[in-house]
């Protein structure tokens, strides 16, 4: 008789890191608008978009109940495999993901011996897609390790695993098939990509030719009448307006405010919609999850860049508020409360349960990311009135050091940092954590064959546990999805706050860039990217250019030294990027990610409540479609940006 297993997909089906996540990865049972025209052309482009995307899911949702000849019904990233025994003794079947390092084998399953020469037995399994796995098989008379089988599954597919004695009996061949191909999870994507740019595309069209002279001239002379007419009952001809007229072309202009730079806010904007993406669901793609332990994935990018690019506008605000004339210790006062309401805030947000009540200490969690945000902004803010200049016309361009202008004027602050990540280097490194080796960043579980398990993070977890509790802090961290881990830790700890720290210090930098060499693009893009290279430097030095081999590899969950300068890296490539086609070059406006970027705090807050309401969630025909996931999380998103273009046509700002 037939038996069946599942093996888990290893799939994140939870909503974010402050929501609970799958650790299904052990066996289980089967069970713009254009901005020199009127704006309305934007966006109802992006509305037709979004009505093709709700109305196309019918048409091209993925068949997901997948049926094999034993009727196994298969949820999202699963293939079916059945292991077929032809040898003479038990066979032992386990498994290991690809992206689990150094990790122990998990047991799936157990074959019994085929029932005759050309009889075989067989087994059912329900393994996951979303990585390769390696199949070990085993003989449970001797223990002995017949062959191991690399192979990546596809999603719905349906495969045979052939284990028989080739002319030698001594020799066992293992041997995959596919009995049935599997479906191509990735087409949602590719449409959504094709809808989105073409979309960029139209707007882009669009802007051209509304800008042409010849266009321009067609409706300036359809309103020339209304318009002529509107001037002759004006108030322009009135002696006194022209009196008015010759005095403004006499007098010298008013000074006009520090223009704003857009690449920032749209900068941001990048950041905050990708964040409000993955943290929606990303479609349920693996590489829009976190990743498990070490490495990188599209979720992991968003956070540091948002981190970073508030240290820069931390740089340019307390530049112009003591060119204003405030006073350092209002700045501190003001710097001091916001820090306070965005924690505050933060820890109502990552707690939903105060809609049901008063919130319980007994299990409330501390740690988050507006927490992190909070600190991040306090430390880095307070560094940067400590050394700011109100004006920066009056200093010197022709010493031999002026070309260190931006980093030799603020030392105390850089000395400051650096004996932060002397600290966290020391607490990571030398910190004796019970029972775990001294310097561990592994992720525990079944990771470094199972010697470690309850050292998940190493100090970082041991320091928050013992400042804040088992109770306070995160209890279903990503690395339970591969690694199987079950030691409470928290992605945005005490520790790892250090080098948030350094990746605002890191934008902080940035920012002073554009202060000192206003004007000049081509200093300002020139120190960026050096920086970038710096920043890359360090970090191939640090990872030595693998994932799992370095000293101290990049790594979210402990925010290790690599990650931020990777990230800072890709952070300073890519405000150069944003910074020449908008500022610089004026080739585009930051549409749409220029309006988030300008209401950030209530865009993130706003889809953090929200989320659980019309239009943002609905009930799915088919909850294990890519396609309905996709379609639903990029429907919400787009709402949010939505939203805030017309907040910002309100002129409506929510600053905390």
């Amino acid at each position: 008789m037939s038996k069946q297993r599942r093996i888990g997909s290893g799939i994140c089906y939870g909503k974010r890191e402050t929501k609970k996540e799958s650790s299904d990865f052990g066996v289980k049972q089967l069970r713009q608008k254009v901005m020199t025209q009127p704006e309305k052309y934007m966006f109802s482009l992006a509305a037709l978009a979004l009505v093709v995307a709700i109305f196309v899911v019918p048409l091209t949702a993925e068949i997901s109940n997948v049926t094999s000849t034993q009727h196994i019904v298969l949820r999202m990233d699963e293939a079916v495999l059945t292991v077929n025994n032809e040898l003479d003794t038990e066979v032992v079947v386990s498994w290991m993901s690809e992206r689990c390092f150094q990790c122990l084998y998990q047991q799936l399953g157990v074959i019994p011996a085929g029932t005759s020469p050309g009889q075989p037995s067989s087994v059912d399994f329900v393994v996951g897609t979303q990585h390769g796995i390696t199949l070990q098989l085993t003989s449970t008379l001797i223990d002995l390790e017949l062959c191991t089988v690399p192979f990546h599954f596809g999603e719905h597919g349906n495969y045979s695993l052939w284990v028989k004695n080739l002319n030698d009996s001594s020799v066992v061949n293992c041997s995959v098939v596919t009995d049935a191909d599997p479906v191509n999870s990735y087409i949602p994507i590719l449409v959504a990509f094709l809808i989105f740019a073409g979309l960029a595309l139209a707007s882009a069209i669009g802007t051209t030719i509304l800008g042409l002279d010849v266009v321009r001239g067609f409706f300036f002379r359809i309103s020339g009448s209304m318009e002529t007419e509107r001037l002759i009952n004006s108030e322009l001809g009135s002696p006194d307006r022209t009196v008015s007229l010759i005095a403004d072309n006499i007098l010298p202009p008013p000074p006009s405010p520090s223009k704003r730079l857009r690449s920032l806010d749209t900068f941001r904007g990048i950041s905050l919609v990708i964040m409000v993406f993955v943290n929606y669901g990303g479609g349920r793609y693996w590489f829009f999850r976190h990743e498990s332990w070490n490495g990188l994935t599209v979720a992991d990018l968003v956070f540091p860049w948002f981190v970073f690019i508030m240290g820069t506008s931390i740089a340019l605000s307390t530049h112009s508020m003591l060119r204003a004339g405030s006073t350092r210790c209002s700045l501190l006062r003001k710097v001091s409360w916001r820090s306070t309401q965005l924690f505050i805030i933060g820890v109502f947000i990552i707690n939903p349960n105060y809609c049901q009540g008063p919130l319980s200490w007994d299990n409330l969690r501390i740690p988050g990311v507006l927490q992190r945000l909070a600190f991040s902004y306090l430390v880095v803010a307070c560094l940067d009135l400590l050394v700011a200049r109100g004006r920066l016309d009056i200093l010197t361009t022709d010493a031999w050091w002026s070309p260190g202008l931006d980093i030799l004027l603020y030392w105390p602050a850089w000395l400051c940092v650096i004996i932060l990540e002397i600290i966290w280097l020391c607490l990571t490194f030398l910190l004796p954590v019970p029972d775990c080796p001294t310097g561990y960043l592994g992720p525990g579980g079944i990771g470094d064959m199972g010697l470690y398990a309850n050292c998940t993070g190493g100090a970082a977890g041991l320091i928050d546990r013992w400042l804040l509790g088992e109770s306070h802090i995160y209890h279903t961290p990503s690395s339970r999805v591969i690694y199987a881990t079950h030691m409470p830790y928290d992605p945005e700890g005490v520790l790892g706050s250090i080098n948030s720290v350094l990746m605002a210090f890191l934008g902080l930098q940035a920012g002073k860039i554009i202060l000192h060499y206003r004007d000049l693009h081509t200093s300002i893009i020139s120190r960026f990217l050096i920086w970038g290279l710096l920043l890359g430097a360090i970090s191939a030095v640090l990872t030595k250019c693998s994932t799992d081999h370095g000293f101290i590899p990049v790594n979210k969950n402990l925010w290790s030294l690599s990650y931020v300068t990777t990230l800072a890296c890709f952070a300073n490539v890519l405000l150069v990027l944003v910074y020449f086609t908008v500022d610089v070059k004026k080739w585009w406006s930051g549409a749409p990610f220029y309006y988030p970027g300008m209401n950030s705090i209530l865009v993130y807050v706003g889809h953090e409540v929200f989320e659980e309401y019309f239009p943002f969630r609905w009930h799915m025909a088919n909850s294990q479609s890519h396609t309905e996931h996709l379609t639903q999380n990029l429907v919400a998103t787009s709402c949010w940006v939505f939203i805030s273009y017309v907040l910002y046509r309100k002129k409506i700002f929510w600053k905390v």
